[in-house]
């Protein structure tokens, strides 16, 4: 049934489902595991690395981007689209403080960004782009947020969420630990290494494998976006005892 109508992304089907942005979706479910964690005083992103090598420069990054100077994002899905996107935002939020001297509030970009996704589910010639974000940011209206968006142009607010593969068992465990009460930026790093190290792929939980960022405020109140370097990471998994326990499971098996 679903070949008569998934030809192009304008046609419903008889049950009122677009296939192409649903074949979108299904795309991001077998990319790397990204998760994001809303803290009271920050927030951190984590990902999952699929492409792995001795070879490559660790100065690359293939899951986490900065858009302006208090907002960043992770992704999950086709990287050429996410890097088409991801120059949207960064070309709009400059606008926007050229224009106005101040930065973008967090939730307007995101909903510029899901404006233009929504467009490439309605015109014929065009397909939906493969990617799911996870933006976090702060600005002076609503603090410390955390959004995500999906291929269709949909996005929502997120105490603590997850896209790509095992996004399901993630979500589940996030759910499990979240503390309604709210997170400090150390508990939501323990929480964001403890998920990723039960549902991503393979034996061991390394830098290689670990994209890893916070977004908190300093002293003064300016927005820092701290991206972690290898050996930052490696420390980080230590002080978890992730690599340990991971390593003692592969023994064992």
């Amino acid at each position: 049934m679903s070949r008569r109508y998934d030809s192009r992304t304008t046609i419903f089907s008889p049950e009122g489902r677009l296939y192409q942005v649903e074949y979108a979706m299904e795309a991001i479910s077998h990319a790397g595991t990204a998760l994001g964690v809303l803290a009271k005083d920050g927030v951190v992103l984590a990902a999952e690395r699929k492409t792995a090598s001795k070879l490559l420069e660790n100065i690359s990054h293939e899951k986490i981007y900065k858009l302006s100077d208090s907002i960043c994002c992770a992704v999950a899905g086709i990287t050429a689209d996410a890097n088409t996107l991801i120059n949207n935002c960064r070309l709009h939020a400059q606008k926007f403080l050229f224009r106005y001297n101040e930065a973008i509030p967090v939730e307007q970009l995101v909903q510029n960004l899901c404006d233009l996704k929504q467009g490439y589910t309605q015109y014929g010639g065009l397909r939906p782009f493969g990617v799911s974000f996870l933006y976090a940011g702060w600005d002076e209206h609503f603090g410390f947020q955390l959004y995500h968006s999906d291929p269709s142009g949909n996005y929502s607010g997120w105490k603590a969420t997850c896209i790509g593969g095992n996004s399901s068992n993630a979500t589940s465990l996030l759910k499990q630990d979240y503390k309604e009460e709210g997170l400090t930026l150390a508990e939501a790093k323990s929480l964001a290494i403890k998920v990723l190290a039960k549902t991503m792929d393979g034996t061991s939980l390394t830098s290689e494998k670990l994209e890893f960022a916070t977004l908190s405020r300093n002293a003064s109140g300016k927005v820092v976006i701290h991206t972690f370097s290898p050996e930052e990471i490696d420390a980080l998994l230590k002080e978890e005892n992730v690599q340990a326990t991971a390593t003692a499971t592969g023994e064992s098996a």
